[in-house]
């Protein structure tokens, strides 16, 4: 039987590589999200989201993260959460996230 690391199975659970490459265009974001385009302009010009835009003018996209962040606010959005409240929240609970996959991530004392 083969034993992987910590890292080496989270590589296995979560190809961030793949993750990293995927970016849609807005549409797409509101067809998957069901959050409208003037919604989500909306949560960026308040700095809640970030595009990635290639030019001035462009199609503005979006990463998985800010797909997933914007799954989270309208969850929270629709349980009564404010836009702010909601906003600080899942900022904390994607920073608590990613904090714990960093510690995955890095080898323990016996494994290098």
């Amino acid at each position: 039987m083969i034993t992987l690391s910590a890292s080496e199975e989270l590589q296995y659970l979560v190809d961030f590589d793949l993750l990293s490459k995927l970016v849609v265009g807005i549409g797409e974001v509101s067809d998957i999200t069901g959050v409208p385009t003037r919604q989500i302009r909306y949560w960026e010009d308040k700095g809640i989201l970030q595009s990635t835009k290639e030019a001035e003018g462009a199609t503005r996209k979006y990463d998985y993260l800010s797909v997933k962040k914007i799954l989270l606010i309208k969850e929270l959005l629709d349980d009564g959460y404010t836009l702010d409240a909601a906003a600080k929240k899942v900022e904390a609970r994607m920073k608590n996230v990613n904090e714990a996959f960093m510690k995955l991530a890095k080898p323990t004392k016996d494994e290098g």
